[in-house]
């Protein structure tokens, strides 16, 4: 079945049965057909238009749908070109590849032709020689130049290209500078200079935290050989005790062999009565008794003593209660 029968077979519909008109109404159809009401058309573009077709509107098929289903001929038109068969296929890949390769060959050819590159004359930077010359013939010589350089450096070898080498440093006026040789100058400048302020923190402490600190490595030495626990009966330790002075002992005046000896740093001890302070150091032996101070030592000491006091007070009001 071909496309036009099923279409007429589906969706088309035979038209009715003409009514036969009668006689009356061909009497009235006669009358009417001679007379034709038409307006007049200055211009005359009514009629131009109703003759000419337009190619836009649809096309009305004047056949019946009887005569549609009866044809033996297909009235289907195809819209573009048809559909190439298997034997016009193959037929355009063989001109398609053939078309390849004359081009591929034309191209092989046209690259044995190609000018040769005179390395004789002047060159520029770029590659190129200098002078008049074709555009093929400049863009071969900047490829040909690419290529070398390309080469180069795949194929230079570490010393030349100076990969792994130690960076050569030079100053303003271009002389070489031994890195290692500033560095260890550096390294000795440092060194120097921290000594420099050991020294200036050395020179600000007193003969006294010299001497304490001479004293405690030779504690922290003869620890070594200490025991682990010091019981009471420790000679060593109880004679250390017993040298130790305080200032407020009130058993020190009982003590009947007071050693009247020199300071830690080799001077002599002041033997007269002093003021207390806060650290426990002593006057000098020059001291010649006066008190030049601002009063604040004399002053910390009450008010320690003043808090004591009524602390113990306050404790022993408690207890009362």
């Amino acid at each position: 079945m071909s496309l036009a029968d099923y279409l007429a077979k589906n969706y088309l519909t035979a038209d009715s049965k003409p009514e036969k008109k009668t006689k009356k109404l061909k009497r009235k159809d006669a009358s009417q057909s001679g007379l034709i009401i038409a307006d007049d058309d200055a211009l005359g573009w009514g009629s131009k238009a109703a003759d000419e077709d337009d190619d836009d509107a649809p096309v009305n098929v004047h056949a019946s749908s009887a005569e549609f289903r009866k044809t033996k001929k297909n009235n289907w038109q195809t819209i573009g070109p048809p559909a190439p068969s298997s034997t016009d296929q193959a037929t355009a890949d063989a001109i398609i590849a053939s078309a390849a390769a004359e081009t591929s060959a034309r191209d092989r050819a046209a690259e044995d032709e190609a000018p040769t590159i005179d390395d004789t004359g002047l060159k520029m930077e770029s590659g190129a020689h200098a002078g008049l010359q074709t555009a093929s013939q400049v863009a071969a010589q900047l490829a040909r130049k690419q290529a070398l350089e390309r080469h180069r450096f795949a194929t230079d070898s570490a010393a030349h290209s100076g990969q792994g080498t130690e960076t050569i440093y030079r100053d303003a006026s271009g002389r070489i500078i031994n890195v290692a040789m500033k560095r260890a100058e550096a390294r000795k400048q440092a060194e120097e200079e921290a000594a420099k302020t050991a020294a200036q923190i050395e020179a600000q402490k007193g003969d006294v935290q010299r001497a304490e600190r001479e004293r405690r490595k030779d504690a922290l030495k003869d620890a070594k050989y200490l025991p682990v626990a010091r019981y009471e009966d420790d000679v060593a330790m109880n004679e250390e005790m017993k040298e130790r002075e305080r200032w407020d002992d009130p058993a020190a005046r009982f003590l009947t062999a007071k050693k009247m000896g020199r300071s830690v740093t080799g001077k002599p001890l002041y033997a007269g009565a002093f003021t207390p302070n806060r650290y426990g150091i002593r006057p000098g032996y020059r001291w010649d008794g006066v008190d030049r101070g601002n009063g604040f030592e004399k002053e910390y000491f009450a008010a320690r003593n003043r808090r004591r006091d009524l602390k113990e007070l306050d404790y022993a009001w408690q207890m009362d209660e």
